[in-house]
């Protein structure tokens, strides 16, 4: 009877995700994505000589780690055609005037007037917390391809330019791949992200075509009791993307030292 039940468990814990998924997107999803997927609008993204990549980043009062850490790593990118979307949850520090004095046009600031509704129960608010911001990042996105990157990290300087060559050359419709985190403070582990599931995806982690902006952050991921990230990226997984691994660790990921966070 143990053995059935154990059996049971974990069919159950196969099925789980794609019946979220299913009944998060609709059971139409998968068919809407392969439709659109075969299109030349969406394979144009893979053809021209140097697409737009956006980058979105949302923040709340971590003015000097964004501008120190974020945004000087994507600014040091050797691929120049970046749109970087920075939104802020309703800053009331200095992150204005300091986005504003780097005074690179590649740069679009936007502060929200009114900070998300997140939970007040601590992890709960962890798991979602800037989904309001990075859901407004995504709707200002031009770029034919997508990435993020949390307002305390940083990326290595050939990250867009080896993604996006990957792209191209297997057609991948989202990217993940290894990065360095700080276990704690000035303690650096490497996660091999050898799947593309949970714990190994974060939203800096990965790079993809425009047309996932469609899936949005869900500010109720919670409920379910996973990270907004995860939460989004299994659905995406649902859907049937190439989802391709890239081996080269292009993320320094570092633990929260006392800052706030959107």
């Amino acid at each position: 009877m143990k053995k059935l039940k154990n059996g049971v468990h974990r069919t159950w814990v196969r099925c789980r995700e794609p019946l979220r998924s299913m009944r998060d997107l609709g059971w139409s999803a998968r068919s809407r994505f392969r439709a659109a997927r075969r299109s030349p609008e969406y394979q144009a993204a893979y053809e021209k000589a140097e697409p737009l990549v956006t980058v979105c980043v949302a923040t709340y009062n971590r003015g000097e780690l964004l501008i120190e850490r974020c945004l000087k790593s994507l600014l040091r990118q050797d691929y120049k055609n970046l749109q970087i979307v920075v939104v802020g949850d309703c800053c009331t520090d200095d992150t204005p005037e300091r986005v504003a004095a780097l005074n690179d046009p590649r740069i679009e600031f936007v502060n929200l007037q009114e900070r998300g509704k997140y939970p007040e129960e601590p992890r709960h608010r962890w798991m979602v917390g800037g989904t309001v911001a990075i859901n407004h990042a995504l709707s200002l996105a031009r770029g034919d391809f997508v990435t993020h990157l949390d307002d305390d990290d940083e990326h290595a300087p050939d990250r867009v330019s080896k993604l996006l060559a990957l792209a191209r050359a297997t057609r991948a419709d989202i990217i993940w791949h290894p990065f360095d985190f700080e276990r704690v403070p000035d303690e650096w582990h490497v996660n091999h992200a050898p799947k593309f599931a949970m714990n190994n995806v974060s939203t800096s982690s990965v790079f993809y075509h425009h047309w996932l902006r469609s899936v949005p952050w869900d500010i109720n991921a919670w409920r379910y009791e996973e990270p907004g990230d995860w939460n989004r990226f299994r659905k995406i997984r649902y859907l049937g993307v190439n989802a391709v691994r890239s081996p080269d660790r292009l993320l320094k990921h570092y633990r929260e030292r006392n800052q706030k966070k959107a």
